[in-house]
């Protein structure tokens, strides 16, 4: 969300960023935005006038009526300026119905105004034009079979989506034996992992009301993502970062304490509206995961430096599990309308010997913290907006299939990475004869 200021003074260079967004359909929402602030201006001031006005006007009528005890035409003159303030009162509560009318409006139309894009993001219509920044690790394609993430898990029984399709329908899976287990040991790992860096570690509401829903997101983000609670002001929350910069919502917090930085644990819970081919079936694109996340709120003049931070440690954690990653720049039109800038980090797949998102990194400079009203008091008294920034750390299971994959061997056993083991009791492979299996009941 932009600044309205900003907007009045610079509306060429806001409409500019939203053709570079391709989405030309907002350009007149710039006009409306304008027309709407010059009115809510024009009644503010003018309800600024009433107002001093009715106190000259009161102080007159009280002068008058102290003069009418000696001079009773005073008071015919009393009784004029009386009705003056009348006619004034009523003036001014049409002007605060109109003020707060003008206020919901405008705020309305800025919601939906796209965030300024950082000059370095890239100039594209959707994900099919990111590009490519930098590789980490060498991607190997063995000279045998890697079996789809599916067949893969099944071997070791560990994944029954037949059962959860019965419970909850598409898109949700039961976990077991060591696959829920290295399943749970990624994100142990990866708490620590943030832990060990500085971050301090947090597990969050998983539901949020709808003032932090659409302070944390767009409308368009809420509609594709968000599961809503029927009958009450809550939804259940599709990333971790949701409840943790709402955490700061409405409080001025004192600069000498920025910045925050959080790894947060929760489940997540999204629609992912929308067709998929086969490769994002599976557990690949699901209404429930789990996820460690990391988030930042910073000084503005910090926030690149965060941001650059936060997916190098993503990139380190996939090595430390022998995962080649690659980092790709999302351009302009692939970034949600918050985002200042963003990059995606992918995990390189032997099997379909390519690379697959596991996830996102984003800088949203101040819009979040604009949305919720939160403000950081300078150690000047001046008060000002903080960058809120978030990233992926491991969000398995999609992550167990990079995972599996990559550490998938010739006779069918996974070796755990070092990293791991000591998460999975110091067990160094995953087989089939290890494998705990589980006996699922027949339907007749």
């Amino acid at each position: 969300m932009l600044d309205i200021k900003f907007v009045r003074e610079h509306p060429d260079l806001v409409r500019e960023n939203i053709r570079k967004k391709f989405q030309d359909a907002k350009l007149p929402l710039v006009d409306e935005a304008l027309e709407l602030d010059s009115r809510y201006r024009a009644a503010l001031s003018e309800g600024n006038e009433l107002r001093a006005a009715r106190n000259s006007l009161s102080k007159q009528v009280g002068i008058l009526m102290g003069q009418a005890k000696k001079d009773p035409a005073k008071l015919a003159e009393a009784e004029a300026v009386k009705a003056r303030v009348v006619a004034q009162a009523e003036r001014l509560a049409e002007l605060e119905k109109l003020d707060a009318a003008l206020e919901e409006h405008l705020g309305a139309v800025m919601l939906q105004i796209p965030q300024m894009l950082d000059p370095s993001v890239p100039i594209g219509r959707d994900d099919s034009e990111n590009v490519e920044a930098e590789r980490f690790g060498e991607p190997v394609v063995p000279d045998f079979e890697i079996p789809y993430h599916l067949d893969l898990m099944e071997r070791f029984s560990g994944i029954d989506l037949d059962s959860a399709r019965r419970v909850a329908g598409s898109g949700f899976y039961y976990l077991m034996g060591d696959i829920a287990r290295i399943h749970s040991a990624v994100l142990s790992y990866a708490r620590d992992f943030m832990i060990d860096r500085g971050f301090i570690y947090c597990v969050p509401p998983f539901m949020i009301r709808a003032s932090v829903v659409t302070g944390v997101m767009s409308f368009a983000e809420m509609d594709a993502m968000m599961y809503k609670i029927e009958g009450e002001d809550l939804y259940l929350i599709g990333t971790s970062e949701h409840s943790m910069i709402g955490k700061f919502i409405d409080q001025i917090l004192l600069e000498g304490e920025l910045p925050y930085t959080f790894t947060s644990y929760s489940p997540c819970f999204r629609k992912e509206k929308g067709a998929h081919g086969l490769e994002e079936r599976g557990v690949y694109r699901i209404h429930q995961f789990e996820k460690q996340e990391m988030v930042v709120l910073c000084r503005p003049e910090d926030s690149m430096f965060w941001y650059e931070k936060l997916w190098r440690n993503t990139v380190s954690l996939f090595r430390s599990l022998n995962i080649p990653v690659r980092t790709l720049e999302c351009c302009s039109g692939d970034l949600a309308d918050l985002k200042v800038k963003s990059v995606d980090v992918e995990a390189w797949s032997p099997r379909q010997k390519k690379y697959f998102e596991v996830g996102s990194c984003s800088n949203l400079g101040d819009a979040q913290a604009r949305r919720l009203k939160i403000r950081v008091q300078g150690e000047d008294g001046r008060k000002y907006l903080p960058h809120t920034l978030n990233n992926t750390v491991a969000a398995p299971p999609r992550m167990l299939i990079a995972l599996l994959e990559n550490n998938l061997l010739a006779d069918g056993s996974v070796r755990i990475p070092e990293a791991l083991r000591a998460y999975m009791g110091g067990k160094e492979q995953l087989t089939t004869n290890s494998s705990q299996r589980t006996t699922i009941g027949v339907f007749l």
